[in-house]
């Protein structure tokens, strides 16, 4: 289980194992290759054999869309109500993000920026040990927000799809659905089969399996990134509730046996209260199991430091895709962090709350990438062009410097394109 250590008396090892945390894809690569290669070759019949192997189900159909059409009608009352308000929530976020195409004059220079959507997008929305239908909203939303024309979903087949899944899916506006999970699913979006219509990026959370597919991919499709175990890091202090930064780390760790939970204070009274609150409450856990395994593996732990700067200056370290901050002067503390995927702050903002409702995305950096990326948004589906007009003055303010340069760089024919435009 999870103790109180000092953060400063680890050994190099263990801090790396603390801090550079991956996907855990490199034992698995060679075998998500020969899936993907698979497929390729074999389109909708290697899917059918893989769902026989991989899930035991002999499929009626890969594209489930009309099956997802009628799924609301299957889903609890409460539930759906949930769905579509955690969805008006993502949307009206997201909204927020939309580009507006803009143009500046400058000295006879006509500079501006312009944006596109992506066409054609698939996203990967999980299944497996639970159902995610709040990983539809947060893939699905921000790409159709963004304009884009095609958004495909696979999402893992069973006896019986999860109607709030597909009910998700539905509301958040997929075009079309298809019964494919793992590795396979990523490569029937990114080369297509008979049924599946390829898509031009790839999107979405996943196992492994589904990571290491992305990876093979990439290159002939683009992807957003490589996500591994989810992982949070709490920074609290003496004013922190215990109860409710131990929820956090329980909620963290109840998703995956490789979950990173980490929790930071410089007060050692706290950090052992917190402990205890986590030591109750995973008696209580549904997944107690799962807790319990990533409670244990290696990259969890509460930990003392000296004082609110070396946990400052580990936190941007950590770089987590979640940061909780519940200490007094949060927002002083957030001012001085950089890196981090999303933030939440006070004692009443729970990491729930972005995976469901508050609106911001859910599909974040991980293994420290928060260090150089964010997470899924409006402008993962937007293509981005520079347009320049130039008047003849304005031409002629640049004509030296362009022509000194192309010259410095032994490209006459540069200089000859700007010069030209002078003897005509």
């Amino acid at each position: 289980m999870i103790d109180v250590r000092r953060l400063s008396a680890l050994a190099p090892a263990e801090r790396s194992a603390l801090v550079e945390r991956d996907a855990g894809t490199g034992a698995i690569a060679a075998d998500v290759a020969g899936i993907v290669e698979r497929v390729r070759a074999e389109g909708d019949d290697a899917l059918y054999a893989f769902s026989r192997e991989f899930d035991g189900l002999d499929l009626d159909a890969i594209d489930v869309t009309d099956v997802a059409a009628e799924a609301a009608d299957r889903v609890d009352d409460a539930v759906l109500d949930a769905i579509r308000a955690a969805a008006e929530n993502v949307r009206e976020f997201h909204e927020r993000q939309v580009r507006e195409d803009w143009r500046v004059e400058v000295d006879g220079r006509e500079l501006g920026r312009r944006f596109r959507p992506i066409e054609r997008v698939g996203a990967y929305v999980p299944g497996g040990t639970a159902a995610y239908p709040s990983s539809a909203l947060m893939t699905v939303i921000p790409a159709k927000v963004a304009g884009v024309e095609h958004v495909a979903v696979a999402t893992p087949p069973a006896e019986e799809m999860n109607p709030a899944t597909l009910a998700a899916i539905r509301e958040a506006g997929a075009d079309r659905v298809y019964a494919v999970g793992g590795a396979q699913a990523v490569a029937a979006l990114a080369y297509g089969t008979a049924t599946v219509e390829p898509v031009e990026k790839v999107v979405g959370p996943g196992n492994p399996w589904v990571t290491a597919a992305k990876a093979a991919v990439r290159g002939d499709v683009e992807i957003d990134f490589l996500a591994g175990p989810s992982e949070v890091l709490v920074l609290f202090d003496a004013t922190a509730e215990p109860a409710f930064v131990a929820a956090d780390l329980l909620a963290q760790a109840e998703h995956d046996p490789n979950a990173a939970v980490v929790a930071v204070t410089p007060d050692a009274e706290a950090a052992e209260a917190v402990v205890e609150a986590v030591e109750r409450g995973a008696e209580t856990c549904e997944r107690a199991d799962v807790v319990r395994e990533a409670l244990d593996n290696g990259q969890c732990g509460v930990f003392v430091v000296d004082s609110m700067d070396e946990a400052v200056a580990f936190a941007d370290e950590y770089a987590a895709e979640h940061l909780a901050i519940q200490a007094a002067d949060d927002e002083a503390l957030l001012s001085r962090i950089d890196s981090a995927g999303s933030v939440f702050l006070g004692p009443y903002t729970p990491v729930a709350a972005g995976d469901y409702a508050s609106g911001t995305n859910h599909v974040l950096p991980t293994g420290g990438m928060a260090r150089v990326a964010g997470g899924l948004s409006v402008d993962t589906f937007l293509r981005a062009s520079t347009v320049q007009r130039l008047s003849r003055d304005g031409l002629a303010d640049l004509r030296g410097t362009i022509t000194t340069l192309a010259r410095a760089e032994g490209l006459s024919a540069h200089a000859e394109s700007v010069d030209v435009r002078f003897r005509a």
